[in-house]
């Protein structure tokens, strides 16, 4: 009898050890099947993000591959190249930005060729850490070059090409004028240099400038900055023994 009870007692033991064991494998079983659900859930949205995110990188390439794509410049395609940015950007006043202080430019619209030029090299950030590299007192002082290593690795990025020249705009180097900078050597055309610029310093004017260099624009604001500018001193190239750093932005 007593074995018959132990071998009773022991089946129930076992049966209910059975149905814990079955019970737990079930529930870990459900919990590893919704952390499957959870990671797969995750991982789809991940991908959906990455997926989202490459979409929208290819197309910022593409527009980049379109905007830069026009660089370097050939000369052969400069003036439509130059006359469709200036459609695109009207933009035709500049802030030039010293340690002196500031200089405020208009450009005019009548030297298309010339405004359309300055507003792209300004919005590439050519300017930026050039110099005030000329100082002729009384006469000019003139910028947009430097003897930074970024200088020239810019200007062949953006090409190596002349602006025709605008003189039928008619304006002159009076105080003041804002005017291109030229390449004297088999220059018979009297095309501007796409980089440089030059400021008139003279109170009297710089007529001899006239139909020489094409003046783009004016000084609205500044001119005693200019004059500060035009003081400092020089070495025997008429480059500034310290350098007068710029940058300059858009203003509208």
């Amino acid at each position: 009898m007593k074995t018959s009870l132990s071998i009773f007692y022991l089946f129930l033991i076992l049966f209910f050890a059975s149905c814990e064991d079955k019970e737990t494998s079930n529930k870990n079983t459900s919990e590893k099947a919704i952390d499957k659900e959870e990671v797969s859930k995750k991982t789809s949205k991940l991908d959906s993000l990455k997926a989202k995110y490459a979409k929208k990188e290819e197309v910022v390439l593409q527009n980049k591959e379109e905007v830069d794509g026009r660089f370097p410049i050939p000369q052969e395609q400069l003036i439509p190249f130059l006359s469709q940015y200036g459609k695109e950007n009207p933009e035709n006043r500049v802030r030039i930005i010293t340690s002196f202080g500031n200089i405020e430019v208009m450009l005019y619209r009548d030297t298309p060729l010339h405004r359309a030029n300055f507003i792209m090299l300004v919005k590439k950030g050519y300017f930026d850490n050039t110099f005030f590299h000329r100082i002729a007192p009384g006469f000019v002082i003139q910028g947009g070059n430097s003897d930074n290593l970024a200088t020239p690795r810019k200007r062949s990025e953006i090409g190596d090409y002349l602006i025709p020249s605008e003189f039928d705009a008619g304006h002159k180097h009076t105080y003041g004028a804002f005017s291109a900078a030229k390449y004297s050597e088999q220059n018979v055309s009297k095309a501007s240099s796409p980089f440089e610029f030059f400021i008139v310093m003279d109170k009297n004017g710089t007529p001899h400038l006239n139909n020489d260099h094409t003046v783009f624009g004016r000084v609205t604001k500044g001119m005693e900055v200019a004059e500060k500018i035009a003081q400092v001193k020089t070495g025997q190239s008429e480059w500034p023994i310290d350098n007068v750093e710029m940058d300059i932005e858009i203003i509208d």
